[in-house]
Order: C-alpha cells, then sequence, then structure tokens
C-alpha cells in the first residue's frame, strides 16, 4: 500500500524534472550558438559580419517581449488569485539596483541611436535597430521583474520553463556582447601604454571596427564613442543581474514553498558610523587614485610607474584592512553559538556558489602575477608591489566569501512570542503598581512567579489580590527578596544583552566597511584601470595574445564579483 500511495507523487517528478532538463539544455544551445557568432565576428571568420550577430540577438529579445508580455497578460487576468511567492528572491534593495543600472543602459542605449545617425551612410540598419530594440526590451524586462521576481510558477509550468530560461541565456548573451565590444575597446588603449613603459618588442594588430565613413558632426561623433564605452561598465551589470534574478525565477518553478514569516529586515544608518566613514575614506580615496591613474598612465614611462606604484600601495592598504576586518567577523562568529539555516533557498544557494565561481576570475589573474613574478628574467622597481597585491587578492576573497556565506546562513534572532520578560513592584500602602522588565516566562496564558503574594500581567489585564494588615509583615519580607531577585537577574540579563548588542553593532561595522570597500574596488577595472593589462610583465613570460586573453576571459568574472559581494554584504548588513 505505502508502495502504491508514493507511486503518483513519483510519477508526477518526471514530468516537471523532464522540463527542466530539457528548458537547461535549449538555454545551453541558444548560448553557444550566439557565443560562437559572437566569437566569428570577433576574429573576422569569413561570411560573418556584426549585422548577422546583432540580428541574432535582435531575434532573441524580440522572442523574450513576446513571451513576457503574454505572461503579464495572464497574470493581470489571474490577479484576484493567490499566487505562492519565494520571499529570499528579488529582495527591494535588489530591484532597486537593477533599475539604476537599467536607467544608465538606456543612456547607453540612446547614445548608440546618436551614434548610427551620424555614421548612417555606412552602418548597417540591424546598429539601428538593436539599441530600439533593446531599449523596450529593458524597460519591459524592469518592469517584469519589479512584479514577478518573487513568483512561484505553478501553471504551464513546461512553456514557462523554455520562456524564464529564454530570457536567462538572451541576458547572458547581451553581457557576452557587451564584454566583448568593452574589451575590445580596451585592448586599444593597452598597447599604447605598453609601448610608453618600454615594452616595443611586443607587436600584435590588433583589430579595429570603427566605421569606414566621415562622421557628419564631428564633435558630436566623439561624445558619443567616448560616452558608450565609459557606460558599458553599467550595461554589463545589468545583464548579468537580470540574469540572475530570472534564473531564480526559473528554479523556483513547481517549487512547493513553505509558508512562515518573513521578518523584515530595513537598512538602518543607526550604529554603524565607523564602517560607513571608514569606507567613504576608502572610496573616496579610490576614485581619487582612478582618475590619477587614468591620466598620468601612458603620458611617459615615469609616469606611468609611478601610477601602478601608488595604485598598488593604495590597493595593498585597502585589501590589508578588508583582511583584518574578516578575520575579526570570523571570530565573533566562531564566540557565537547560533545554528544555521540549512532550508531549500534557491536564492541563497546561488548567492554562494557565485561568490565562489567568479572569484576564480581574480585567482586565476593573481596566481599569473605571482608566477610571472618569479619566472621573469628582469624585474622594473614596480612590478615588486605586484606580489604582496597578488597575495591579498587570494587572501581577501577566501576570508570575505567565508563570511558572506556563513552569514547569509545564519538564522536571525527572533524574539520568542511565548517569553515575555516582566517586572511588577507592588506597594500595598499606596496600592500603586510599577511595570518594568524582568525575566517571567508565561505559559498557556498561565504566569509563573517566584512568589504567590506577586501579582501577574497577562494580555494587558492585571490580576492580583489585595493584602490585610496581618499578612503586611509576611509582604514586606516577600518584597525584600524578590527585590534582591530581581536586582541579581536583571544585571545578569543586562550584561548578556549589552554583550550581544555590541557584537552586533561590530558585525554591521564591518559589512558597511566591506561593502563601501567593495564598490570602491569595483570602480578601477570597472573603469579601465587594470595593472595587469599595463604592467607589461606578464605579457613578456606568457606572451601577449595568451596573457590578454586570460586577462578578457577572466576580469568580467572579477568586476561582477566586486557588485555581487557588495550586494551580498548589503544584505547581510541587514540581517545583522
Amino acid at each position: 500500500m505505502e508502495k502504491a500511495a508514493g507511486c503518483p507523487a513519483l510519477g508526477g517528478s518526471y514530468p516537471q524534472k523532464n522540463a527542466e532538463i530539457l528548458s537547461s539544455q535549449y538555454g545551453i544551445n541558444l548560448f553557444l550558438a550566439g557565443l560562437l557568432l559572437t566569437f566569428a565576428w570577433a576574429v573576422h571568420a569569413v561570411g560573418i559580419s556584426k549585422s548577422h550577430l546583432l540580428s541574432y540577438l535582435i531575434t532573441l529579445m524580440l522572442i523574450q517581449l513576446l513571451w513576457m508580455l503574454w505572461y503579464l497578460c495572464r497574470s493581470c487576468t489571474q490577479r484576484r488569485l493567490i499566487r505562492d511567492k519565494d520571499t529570499h528572491a528579488g529582495a527591494r534593495w535588489l530591484k532597486c539596483g537593477i533599475t539604476l543600472f537599467a536607467v544608465i543602459t538606456l543612456i547607453l542605449d540612446s547614445f548608440k541611436i546618436g551614434y548610427y545617425i551620424d555614421f548612417s551612410n555606412c552602418l548597417s540598419p540591424t546598429e539601428g535597430i538593436f539599441p530600439v530594440t533593446h531599449a523596450v526590451h529593458t524597460i519591459l524586462q524592469v518592469y517584469f521583474l519589479w512584479c514577478h521576481a518573487k513568483d512561484v510558477i505553478q501553471s504551464f509550468k513546461t512553456l514557462e520553463r523554455f520562456g524564464v530560461i529564454h530570457s536567462v541565456f538572451t541576458n547572458l548573451l547581451l553581457w557576452t556582447n557587451g564584454v566583448l565590444t568593452e574589451s575590445k575597446h580596451q585592448l586599444n588603449e593597452h598597447k599604447e601604454r605598453l609601448i610608453t613603459l618600454g615594452f616595443g618588442n611586443i607587436t600584435i594588430v590588433l583589430d579595429d571596427h570603427a566605421p569606414q565613413c566621415n562622421c557628419t558632426t564631428t564633435t558630436v561623433c566623439s561624445v558619443f564613442s567616448q560616452g558608450i564605452y565609459y557606460l558599458y561598465p553599467f550595461n554589463i551589470e545589468y545583464h548579468i543581474l537580470a540574469s540572475t534574478m530570472l534564473y531564480v525565477l526559473w528554479k523556483n518553478i513547481g517549487r512547493k514553498v513553505e509558508h512562515h514569516q518573513q521578518n523584515k529586515t530595513p537598512f538602518k544608518f543607526h550604529g554603524i558610523t565607523v564602517g560607513m566613514i571608514s569606507g567613504l575614506i576608502v572610496l573616496t580615496s579610490t576614485i581619487a587614485i582612478v582618475v590619477v591613474y587614468l591620466i598620468q598612465i601612458g603620458g611617459s614611462k615615469i609616469k606611468s610607474e609611478l601610477a601602478l606604484t601608488m595604485f598598488y600601495l593604495h590597493a595593498i592598504f585597502v585589501l590589508a584592512l578588508m583582511c583584518t576586518a574578516g578575520i575579526v567577523a570570523l571570530l565573533i562568529y566562531r564566540r557565537e553559538d547560533r545554528s544555521l539555516d540549512n532550508s531549500k533557498n534557491p536564492a541563497r544557494k546561488l548567492d554562494a556558489e557565485l561568490l565562489v565561481g567568479t572569484a576564480a576570475g581574480s585567482w586565476l589573474l593573481s596566481w599569473g602575477s605571482i608566477l610571472a613574478i618569479i619566472c621573469a628574467q628582469g624585474h622594473p622597481k614596480y612590478t615588486w608591489y605586484n606580489l604582496p597585491y597578488s597575495v591579498l587578492v587570494i587572501i581577501e576573497k577566501y576570508i570575505q566569501n567565508l563570511f558572506i556565506i556563513e552569514s547569509i546562513h545564519r538564522e536571525q534572532e527572533k524574539a520568542n512570542d511565548d517569553i515575555k520578560t516582566l517586572r511588577i513592584v507592588t506597594i500595598s500602602r499606596g496600592s500603586t503598581l510599577s511595570l518594568t522588565p524582568l525575566n517571567k516566562e508565561i505559559y498557556n496564558g498561565r504566569a509563573t512567579c517566584d512568589s504567590g503574594d506577586i501579582p501577574c500581567l497577562l494580555k494587558g489585564s492585571i490580576c492580583g489580590r489585595e493584602n490585610d494588615g496581618a499578612g503586611a509583615a509576611k509582604e514586606e519580607t516577600t518584597q525584600t527578596n524578590s527585590s534582591v531577585m530581581h536586582s541579581g537577574s536583571d544585571f545578569s540579563f543586562s550584561s548578556r544583552n549589552s554583550v550581544t548588542n555590541n557584537k552586533r553593532r561590530i558585525l554591521k561595522n564591518i559589512a558597511a566597511f566591506l561593502f563601501l570597500c567593495n564598490l570602491s574596488l569595483w570602480i578601477p577595472p570597472a573603469f579601465g584601470c587594470r595593472p595587469e593589462y599595463d604592467n607589461g610583465l606578464e605579457e613578456i613570460v606568457f606572451g601577449f595574445e595568451p596573457w590578454i586573453i586570460v586577462v578578457n576571459l577572466a576580469m568580467p568574472f572579477s568586476i561582477f564579483y566586486r557588485m555581487h559581494s557588495a550586494a551580498s554584504l548589503f544584505e547581510v548588513n541587514c540581517k545583522t
């Protein structure tokens, strides 16, 4: 009988699992086809042009637009139905972040439209259609994520799996296209900087996809062409964030959600002044370093070496502070006895996997730099600073990952509704009742008191008994003993509470400091301050083309790691 009862549930899971496998394979093939098309365009493959790549991306975006419109229309017709929601997915601060990146992406699309108008004589029509389609896609996708990121889809599950996974890999391909375009621009500037540093023996022909015609208005074209590359980092972050949110939506399809109360965790500035001020100092100094670096690098050999030295010293100092803060936080966790939340949570699992997976990009670059320093024949003075910098990058990410992953898995402290803290001091002669906190346990609507003469408070009602004159002496004795007991209990409770609050305040300050530090370390590589390109030592050891390929593959993951860590630390700060 047990086997017969279990068969339907087991058989019912097969279609759902098959749909998950089929949709994931569809998405992977969709992505691989686009990836090869992107690669073919980048290496000037015969018969493949940029218009072919853009046509493919436009087609994918149009299909996603149709699916999102269908989903939104169906949701409107069923808006009165109660839907399951994943309270951990699509946090408000995450939606605000993706909205900010989307707004800047729309500005990027407007620049591309203006660029196409100025070079319309020699550009393919697809280069004008693409930014328009992308702008519409961005607006509708952000609206979709705001409204439905928390949905747990229980109807049309097979169709929805294909629609959501199509959206995931469409965003990943748009991210890949943005990374490639931005990397090609960085390579053109990179070769000029290497020649300035004296590495003239490194030669490579860098391709240039600039239009083969003159611009109608030179000044406007220059603004558009330069502005586009400064906006690409935000476009890249937008698409990777959208793909992660959509992936969580895909994982939630058909999931059985446990209905329990989710505590809201608003962000508060109270109590994190030290962490915020320290982090803002790091952020301000980092922006200043990046500005000076971009001005000085490539100006002359001396200026370039000074810029690299300045960058390494600043980064070493910041990374050392981050390592120290992370170690302090982990030591506090070791002194606490709090259980971990091991319940099924796709959003939390994805966060942990992304942290470790994207950190591998930085670790790859760091180990490459360490190996280059060890194996190189000659060492310019500034390259020696690269050794402690690379070592600290590895250690800092290791410590920070431990801190974040443990923080998001720790159960939040919850106030027990069955335990109330009360103190009742009675003054018999004056018939006065005073209420202050004391540890008193209330079980099933009854209060347990140490003395029968002490009145109790239950659900807002006060119950007590009057004392006669004969019991005055006994009552006075009871009150004296109770006062002593209450004072000792209060002192012990206050001490424990004070220690807990101090630990929590330290952890919140550490999370706030690390949050701003990760934002600070996101800025340099995102806006072209990349010593992995500019110091030249790795190119000599590994060869120009192999090292550039490694950097171009690893750098996007390194950049995303910083932004994702900042988002995770923001959540840690709210939960602490």
